[in-house]
């Protein structure tokens, strides 16, 4: 399917979605947020896609909701723009927080306002180490608001969060990764291939085990003690079902037969090679 507002290819089991309004930053109007919706539902299921990489085209990554079509454009129209609020709010939220395959935030520029909830959203973030990030909305007499508040109490210390949320200063890729809002800052020259690498190390990996590892991480948070161990427990029932007992019997029993070493090595590369 041909894409408005996107860019979708796929190479080495890694799809990378671009956002492509280059003259507009990438700002979120409502074509792109319905175009996401049908995007990440089609990766869902896509067997050539293993990891969905996120970025943006030209020199901004995304500058967050495109303020004219969206606030200003659907004022006059509530039914459009509570529908158009629901798609921007489930796709950067529910959809890639529990998204069945890895998501990395690729962010190569500018990156404000709505796109900290499509960094949160993703489970890795890599910026260039030039970009810039901020939360402009107090200088025009809003707050982060929509799902941009809740991503900034999931990623942020108070003082980081209330500090660039109630003064609106930019901060650039070093200082994201400092505060922990992103993984790594890299050079903007080296962030592709840097990205890439992480994606390819993760397509390498067992799917379901993946999967595993980010609904034990993301459903935990919200457990009791007692309820995240049985979820635990439930868990690796259901890995023994889908990999047909093979995180016993190849991964542990490989590295008893002194095969791998899994502190230093993926069982899944050694298998392969």
């Amino acid at each position: 399917m041909s894409f408005e507002t996107l860019l979708l290819e796929k190479q080495d089991g890694i799809a990378t979605v671009t956002l492509n309004r280059p003259n507009k930053r990438n700002a979120m109007n409502p074509r792109l947020h319905e175009e996401m919706t049908v995007a990440l539902e089609q990766l869902r299921y896509d067997n050539e896609a293993r990891v969905v990489v996120i970025t943006g085209s030209g020199p901004a990554f995304c500058a967050g909701m495109d303020l004219k079509e969206f606030f200003s454009d659907l004022k006059s129209k509530p039914a459009e723009y509570d529908r158009i609020t629901r798609l921007a709010v489930e796709w950067r939220g529910r959809t890639l927080r529990y998204f069945p395959k890895p998501t990395i935030a690729m962010i190569n520029g500018f990156c404000f306002g709505g796109a900290f909830s499509i960094v949160e959203g993703c489970d890795l973030a890599i910026a260039a180490e030039e970009a810039t990030f901020g939360l402009s909305e107090v200088n025009f007499k809003l707050f982060p608001g929509g799902s941009v508040s809740k991503s900034l109490a999931n990623l942020l210390r108070p003082r980081d969060a209330l500090w660039y949320g109630m003064t609106g200063r930019p901060f650039d890729g070093k200082r994201a990764a400092e505060i922990g809002f992103i993984n790594v800052a890299v050079p903007l020259a080296k962030l592709r291939e840097e990205t890439m690498n992480v994606a390819r190390e993760l397509a390498g990996k067992d799917p379901f085990a993946l999967k595993a590892t980010k609904d034990g991480y993301r459903h935990s948070l919200e457990m009791t003690w007692d309820a995240a161990m049985s979820y635990s427990s439930a868990k690796e029932m259901e890995l023994v079902v889908q990999q047909n007992d093979a995180w016993r019997t190849e991964g542990i029993g490989d590295f008893l037969k002194g095969k791998y070493r899994p502190g230093l090595e993926s069982h899944d590369k050694v298998h392969k090679g």
